[in-house]
């Protein structure tokens, strides 16, 4: 089956009237041309559903009531017909049921972060997905950026020398206020154990920091050691997070986080100093990445120009002056599992290995974090292995 002649069909888990993720990844799948939204559970609640259903113009049919439904609905269509993916953007607390539900009726899976609801459940879930030979991403958007690819090449050719010290942050002043007692869906689930987890602000963005340092380097965090913080009453998980790192090269690292920064909007930062060379790249300003080397002047190299890698070049759409941002990030992600998921359908699948997104072995890693984290705190911030 030649599956370049068409779009690739989409369904989509969670993303309803209220949500927020669900419309950036709807946006970012059908920005270059390569998918179209065809099916649906929007919502527990089959109401948002139908109306979800309607704007996005889904053949009512298709708007399921459950995920259980969907994926059986959906299985039953004429190949020519069904989804060949489904993205799931609801609490992680459903993303292994949901996950598993659909790689067991044999469709391909993007999830958001973080994975899974328990590390036992990404383990699970990383046997399921070798099992089955699917293809499984997670949307670690950030690694979509041109020059966070650049910023990796110049780390994995050598150019850098060995890397000495990391420091990455990511600060928000989203959780300053109560929101979650006010009706705001977005904080309710986050800050609640039963729907998030162990892991608080470290699920909700140090599983981003660990995976951005981790792809820009090459290098794997081996320890850490590390405190939480809760500062307003009520809330049973961590706001804000700092922890040092030693990584398997011998570097060392700091990890900062915190969703009760005030005055931060999506602070992400990252910097990696090696022995001859470092960078310093920001989220908020990703068309630029900040180059050192002892004795020189400080460089700026900026996004869709000639000097650059071509992993820098084939992650951008427009000529240089014309930002690009995070939806063209995430929708970068997407191109790669699109490919992926083609060379599946056409019978000569991809290596993981040779993925241009992030996998469920990230996701795990992302988990692991997580637990470890808590792990530490739990234990006066004693070192613990990665």
């Amino acid at each position: 089956m030649d599956s370049w002649k068409r779009k690739l069909r989409m369904g989509m888990v969670g993303g309803g009237q209220g949500a927020f993720i669900g419309g950036v990844h709807r946006i970012a799948a059908t920005l270059d041309q390569q998918v179209e939204l065809v099916a649906g559970c929007f919502s527990q609640d089959p109401e948002n559903t139908r109306i979800t259903g309607r704007e996005l113009y889904i053949d009512p049919a298709r708007a399921y009531d459950t995920y259980e439904q969907m994926a059986v609905a959906e299985a039953s269509l004429p190949e020519g017909e069904r989804i060949d993916f489904v993205t799931i953007v609801t609490p992680n607390v459903s993303h292994f049921a949901i996950a598993k539900r659909f790689i067991e009726a044999g469709f391909h899976v993007v999830c958001d972060k973080p994975m899974t609801y328990s590390l036992d459940e990404a383990d699970e879930l990383v046997k399921l997905v070798e099992k089955s030979g699917i293809v499984f991403a997670l949307t670690h958007n950030y690694t979509g950026h041109p020059l966070v690819r650049h910023a990796r090449q110049l780390f994995s050719s050598g150019e850098m020398g060995t890397i000495r010290k990391v420091i990455v942050e990511y600060l928000q002043d989203f959780l300053m206020v109560a929101h979650e007692k006010l009706g705001q869906k977005q904080a309710a689930w986050r800050v609640d154990p039963a729907q998030s987890g162990i892991g608080g602000t470290m699920g909700d963005v140090g599983t981003h920091c660990v995976n951005l340092l981790e792809y820009v380097t090459g290098d794997p965090i081996t320890e850490l050691c590390a405190d939480k913080s809760t500062f307003l009453p009520d809330r049973a998980l961590d706001e804000d997070v700092n922890a040092l790192l030693r990584f398997k090269g011998g570097g060392k690292g700091v990890l900062s986080i915190s969703q009760v920064a005030t005055g931060e909007e999506n602070g992400l930062t990252l910097r990696v100093y090696g022995s001859e060379g470092a960078i310093k790249w920001a989220q908020e300003n990703p068309n630029y990445l900040e180059l050192y080397r002892y004795g020189e002047p400080r460089q700026t190299l900026t996004r869709s120009q000639g000097y650059l890698s071509e992993a820098a070049a084939a992650s951008t759409r427009i000529p240089p002056g014309h930002p690009e941002g995070y939806l063209e990030a995430f929708a970068t992600i997407y191109v790669g599992v699109t490919e992926a998921i083609r060379r599946h359908i056409d019978g000569s699948p991809m290596k993981t290995a040779e993925y241009e997104f992030p996998t469920v072995h990230d996701g795990r890693r992302g988990m692991q974090f997580i637990y470890k984290t808590v792990e530490s705190c739990e234990n006066g911030s004693a070192w613990v292995p990665m």
